[in-house]
């Protein structure tokens, strides 16, 4: 299947100057794409290829020898092709693509000076991360034709019209290509009764009957309703949609398949497309007036805490229209100069210098309003001023440094600011009377100092209790006490389970001697004990224990001795709740397990025999120490130490077989040293010289798993080939919290005290984890080490949440340091720290305060402050929302509460392709995708009344070429309206009905797909939003495509919806077909309101 657009004779190639193309230069141009340039390009290594474009397939081929392709880009694809110019721009390319392009620095910096205006690099894809190919022509003058000709196809390709479909095919090609085309045909006679039909020869298709086949396979469910047979009713149809008093005629120029075809069109869309227009009188307003574009942590391209950061995801925002890098340039300090990263995680590292070139490189693209740019700054003032300076330098005169009117009341409008880039940071107060006012400040510093020195020598505890603390070796929370005492956290040893109260009288059902209830007992017992022990020249003693097959808990030791087997019978009794075992000696014990150990240190007298149990014959499928985890049967010394230094935990243990014959090894971490001890066999048992000894290498584990080993520590954590492997896979060492810092003598918990972490150098988060609904997470920030905890009792975690985030906003308060270049430089967005109760008491227009989003008021949650009051200081001063510190995942909050509060920049994770960004996406495809949006009249006056309520009806009736990453979907379509302003979720959404295999032309009509009416409380603020799905095979929805539109840019009347993917990219050719209705809202009294 092959889509050809309608390309535009001229086009203005953006960002490059280059001004309108004649037809004739346009067509020399293409001509020579379609030529074929050859190049090197730089993709996983340096190669020579052909590089052609397909025109007939709208590609860009990669060709090796022999016209072989090797790979192909969509040019529907391509978002920006970029010429590098400079040494400097390849380099910095290269740091973000590793060592792709290091064959070009062999060369010296002059001959890729020169090299490089012949590179440039292709960026495409489909979603927030870009892939990229770079290529290096042999001239100056083909690199010029590829940069302006894929740039020219790239732009008509935006504004082509729906392709046509065209093909020449075979019977055996069809059949194969029919899974990509999304659809399940009933037969295989199916396919021959159509080439019939359209008159194929010998089962092949010309184009004329390949068009023709087309058009029935996909009518072939979207077939006429019985009323549209009659002929008058369609001409009727069709003319009123026609709408056109010069063209009513009994003979509309539509074809039936024309009709239908341009139903599902983008010329006949949903969307109203004179609400994408720029409105360019509506961009005087105040920038309080406006919503605005807003990214958050836009240098990231995954989550909060791993991922890459880097200088095109900057690029990649800012030509998707954001206006207010938000929060963003999260500035420290580096060797030489600052860095951008996400500070005390693992986020990589960016130069300050290169985003600040990329952000100058691409701020004005997508629009020409201003850009904000929010510093958070952490360097020390010497790097500020040098940050300070590289602003100055890359931005020269876009940098806006002084107020554009002295004497304002309010912001300046965005048509003011064009192509301005504002800087918003914390401003230094009081810069001018620093000098005058120091004595006083040091005055207060010094009583505060003291006033800690005395708190640090009264050792006031802050909190103490029971915590769950997170082990990552183990997978599983262990209880602690835990004490917060001069800023640290203390806790101790984990605690023991409690389990439920038990006598031990069942922990024989453990032990590898008992064998349960045997089938005919004796006789069974006494053919595995001869078989056992002739096979082995078994010695007396050898034993095994079995449950009486008559009597309930009555047992037998079943002993082989003189080349026999002896029974001797065990007895249980109960009395006051106390279980007993005892033999004939009447000498009772606690549980089986004492009697039997009893027996093999003292003799049996039973018969006139006297003998001693000794070794013991295993049970079927018990697992012997050679098949335990820990036991190694070939490990070197330096391995085992290697393994155990992996393991980030005293009591870390494995044992080993050494060469020597009956000789073994206990390796074990002891306080970060791995101690080894020599174990020998002697007479059945296990032996440590001089200190223990065990029937077996089990025995020893489970006795020193509760008991100090060498009065040292507990063998805690055994080290398994799958523990070793999972360390090196995935780096736990971040969460070694015994590696914080030695624990002082004299901590609260005294002797108890296992570790202590100091709060002040933490970053702190909480969320849901581990199945918990709240974890609490620190991070240290120096050593990047992690303690996750939670409590038993919800209420709990919160209150210790508390206490640690206390002494951490303490800390970070007594170290805010800003230079005054950097100050300097804040005009408009003066960031001030107040919380959201005292945010609307006193404040001026150029001030920005910021909430994280769980402080935001919403319905049912107002009693903060009133939504009023927020309205009205939104109308004169800037506010933004951010994703709250839990949000490690990058995931995104609801926008809808904070834009109806008139909240102007709510920041959002760009490269998160949730529901929440589709409708930031849809906000914002408003006013030209400008990333800025007038607020409605009601927000900027509170004097003016909401606009009147509207329904609107919605149904869904039929689907084309729906994507099929892998397979023949089977799709449902889900309609909601956006956000839900009422209690039940069924007023704001419905889903159609499932349809097996078929996402080529699947059709929803008849009863069960009836059309939907929702109610639009607040039609300035409401998005109507189509999410396409399969079920999984646990009948979860699987998501394959959307669309969302603000509902005041929807038109009526049978219309497509255009598809797209999850990161709102156009998905080509799929769309919906459904019927809008916009109907009048009739109060109680039935009077339209």
């Amino acid at each position: 299947m092959i889509c050809v657009p309608k390309l535009e004779d001229t086009v203005m190639v953006a960002g490059n100057e280059r001004g309108e193309l004649i037809e004739d230069e346009r067509s020399r141009i293409i001509e020579h794409l379609q030529t074929g340039t050859e190049m090197m390009v730089y993709h996983q290594r340096a190669e020579r290829f052909t590089v052609q474009v397909i025109m007939e397939t709208m590609q860009v081929a990669l060709i090796r020898s022999r016209d072989r392709i090797v790979k192909v880009l969509d040019i529907f694809q391509l978002k920006e092709v970029r010429q590098w110019e400079t040494f400097k721009d390849f380099q910095r390319f290269n740091e973000s693509r590793g060592s792709t392009f290091r064959r070009i620095f062999c060369q010296s910096e002059k001959e890729v000076q020169q090299d490089s205006k012949t590179c440039f690099t292709i960026f495409y894809g489909s979603e927030f991360i870009l892939k990229s190919l770079s290529l290096n022509a042999d001239s100056v003058e083909d690199a010029e034709k590829w940069l302006t000709g894929l740039e020219l196809l790239r732009q008509e390709t935006l504004v082509a019209h729906t392709p046509e479909i065209i093909e020449s095919i075979t019977l055996k090609e069809l059949k194969s290509l029919l899974p990509q085309m999304n659809i399940t045909v009933p037969g295989g006679r199916f396919l021959e009764e159509r080439f019939v039909e359209v008159g194929a020869k010998d089962y092949v298709l010309d184009f004329k009957q390949f068009h023709k086949f087309y058009s029935l396979l996909v009518f072939e469910n979207q077939k006429v309703e019985t009323w549209a047979k009659n002929l008058n009713k369609v001409q009727e149809l069709m003319t009123i949609f026609i709408d056109d008093t010069m063209r009513k005629t009994d003979y509309p120029k539509f074809t039936f398949g024309e009709f239908l075809c341009f139903l599902f069109s983008k010329e006949n869309s949903i969307w109203d497309e004179k609400f994408s227009e720029i409105c360019p009188l509506d961009m005087n307003n105040p920038l309080s007036h406006y919503w605005i574009n807003s990214s958050h942590n836009t240098y990231l391209t995954g989550d909060q805490v791993r991922s890459v950061s880097s200088t095109e995801a900057y690029v990649r925002c800012l030509r998707l229209g954001c206006r207010c890098i938000e929060c963003q340039l999260d500035c420290w300090d580096g060797p030489d100069e600052p860095v951008i990263f996400h500070g005390h995680t693992m986020t990589s590292k960016i130069k300050f210098k290169d985003a600040v070139k990329a952000i100058n490189d691409h701020a004005f693209i997508a629009s020409e309003y201003p850009v904000v740019l929010s510093i958070e700054e952490h360097c020390e003032p010497k790097q500020q001023k040098v940050m300070a300076q590289m602003l100055k330098d890359v931005f020269q005169d876009k940098l806006l440094t002084e107020p554009l009117d002295l004497e304002a009341e309010h912001l300046p409008s965005p048509n003011q600011l064009k192509g301005k880039i504002i800087i918003k940071q914390e401003e230094e107060k009081g810069n001018s009377a620093v000098k005058s006012k120091l004595d006083s400040f040091r005055k207060i510093g010094n009583a505060c100092r003291e006033k800690i020195r005395k708190a640090k020598e009264n050792k006031v505890l802050e909190k103490e209790g029971e915590l769950c603390i997170w082990d990552p070796i183990d997978m599983r929370f262990y209880k602690h006490d835990c004490v917060i005492s001069d800023n640290k956290l203390y806790y101790s040893e984990e605690k023991k389970e409690e389990d439920s109260p038990t006598d031990g009288s069942d922990l024989h059902l453990l032990e590898p001697w008992f064998h349960g209830r045997m089938a005919e007992g004796r006789i069974t017992a006494e053919k595995l004990l001869h078989d056992f022990c002739r096979g082995r020249d078994g010695k007396d003693g050898t034993f095994l224990v079995r449950e009486s097959d008559k009597f309930i808990r009555n047992y037998s030791i079943s002993l082989w001795t003189r080349r026999r087997v002896q029974h001797y019978r065990i007895f249980w009794s109960s009395e006051n709740g106390r279980a007993s075992f005892f033999s004939t000696s009447k000498q009772y014990f606690p549980s089986m397990c004492a009697l039997i150990e009893h027996y093999r240190q003292n003799l049996i007298e039973y018969d006139g025999f006297n003998l001693r149990l000794k070794s013991f014959l295993p049970r079927l499928n018990f697992v012997s120490h050679h098949q335990m985890g820990w036991f190694y049967s070939n490990l070197s010394q330096a391995k085992a130490e290697e393994y155990l230094l992996r393991i980030p935990r005293d009591g870390a243990f494995l044992f080993r077989q050494k060469e020597e014959p009956d000789t073994f090894a206990l390796s074990i971490r002891v306080g970060g040293v791995i101690e080894h001890y020599r174990i020998y066999r002697y007479n059945s048992k296990y032996v440590l010289p001089d200190i223990y000894e065990f029937f077996s290498l089990e025995d020893m584990v489970s006795c020193f798993r509760e008991q100090l080993f060498n009065g040292k520590i507990k063998l805690r954590y055994p080290v398994t080939p799958q523990l070793v492997e999972r360390f090196c896979m995935e780096d736990l060492s971040t969460c070694d919290s015994e590696l914080y810092s030695e624990v002082p003598k004299d901590n609260p918990l005294g002797h108890q005290c296992k570790g202590v972490v100091d709060i002040s150098k933490c970053n702190v988060a909480r969320n849901a984890k581990y199945g918990r609904p709240l974890v609490v997470t620190l991070l240290n920030k120096e050593n990047l080490k992690l303690i996750e905890f939670t409590s038993e009792i919800f209420e709990q975690v919160e209150e210790w949440y508390q206490a640690v985030l206390n002494i951490i906003q303490k800390e970070m308060e007594s170290k805010t340091k800003i230079a005054v270049e950097m100050s300097n430089m804040v005009v408009y967005c003066q960031s001030i720290k107040k919380n959201l109760k005292n945010t609307f008491e006193n404040y001026n227009y150029k001030e920005v305060r910021s909430f994280k989003d769980d402080e935001i008021p919403k319905k049912g949650n107002e009693t903060v402050v009133k939504p009023d009051c927020i309205l009205e200081y939104n109308c004169t001063a800037l506010s933004r929302v951010y994703p709250s510190g839990r949000r490690v995942d990058s995931s995104n909050f609801d926008p809808c509460p904070s834009w109806k509060l008139g909240c102007q920049m709510v920041a959002l994770n760009f490269q998160t392709a949730d529901k929440f960004m589709q409708l930031n996406n849809a906000l914002f495809s408003l006013n030209g995708g400008t990333g800025y949006v007038l607020k409605p009249e009601w927000m900027r006056d509170p004097i003016k009344k909401k606009p009147s309520k509207q329904n609107i009806r919605i149904r869904v009736i039929a689907a084309r070429h729906l994507p099929n990453p892998d397979h023949i979907v089977s799709p449902f379509v889900k309609v909601e309206l956006l956000p839900y302003t009422g209690d039940q979720v069924d007023d704001y959404s419905f889903k159609t009905t499932l349809l097996k295999d078929n996402g080529l032309n699947p059709v929803w009509l008849g009863p069960m797909n009836p059309p939907k009416c929702f109610e639009v409380d607040e039609p300035d603020l409401a998005f109507l939003r189509f999410e396409v799905s399969e079920e999984d095979t646990f009948s979860d929805a699987k998501f394959l495509a959307q669309a969302t539109f603000p509902v005041r840019g929807i038109r009526s009347g049978f219309r497509s919806v255009p598809l797209k993917n999850m990161f709102s990219e156009n998905l080509e050719l799929a769309s919906l077909l459904v019927h809008a209705e916009q109907l009048e809202v009739r109060n109680k009294h039935n009077l339209i309101s």
